[in-house]
């Protein structure tokens, strides 16, 4: 597991624009963290670091939102209101998951145990009103990706 500490929301979006050049089809995302933690923040620096547009907005009343660009997609999930593997299932999500796109979750823990076995887990803390500890764990490619941050 990594670990970083970021001071503002442009260091929350420049840590995720790094691990988002990182990202290929096919990867899975699950966020950890409450409210207001930045999870939509970093999803941001994701899609820039993926080469998306950067408008990316909070998928609560929509269920998922779509970040396309060329051949790179984004599938934003928010699964607040999803409580179980039943209720999933109605969503649709396991036809988004493919070789061609990445699926980030919000609210992961309300689905705990649906997720791939690769899935690749992504921790936000609030530590205070503008810094945040986030941590990754899942996949070796980002060992090294934030060693700007590490302290």
């Amino acid at each position: 597991m990594i670990k970083i500490r970021t001071n503002s929301p442009e260091e929350t979006v420049g840590a995720a624009e790094i691990i988002g050049g990182l990202l290929r089809g096919g990867d899975v995302i699950a966020y950890k963290g409450g409210l207001g933690a930045g999870k939509t923040t970093f999803t941001r620096g994701l899609a820039l670091g993926m080469g998306l547009p950067d408008e990316v907005h909070s998928p609560t009343f929509a269920l998922v939102n779509e970040y396309r660009s060329g051949e790179k997609v984004m599938y934003h999930f928010d699964m607040y209101r999803i409580m179980n593997a039943e209720a999933l299932e109605t969503t649709g999500f396991y036809d988004y998951i493919s070789d061609e796109s990445v699926i980030v979750c919000e609210w992961s823990e309300n689905i705990a145990g649906c997720f791939p076995e690769n899935t690749i887990t992504i921790t936000i803390d609030r530590v205070g009103e503008n810094e945040r500890e986030i941590s990754l764990e899942g996949d070796e490619r980002f060992d090294s990706a934030w060693d700007r941050y590490l302290r």
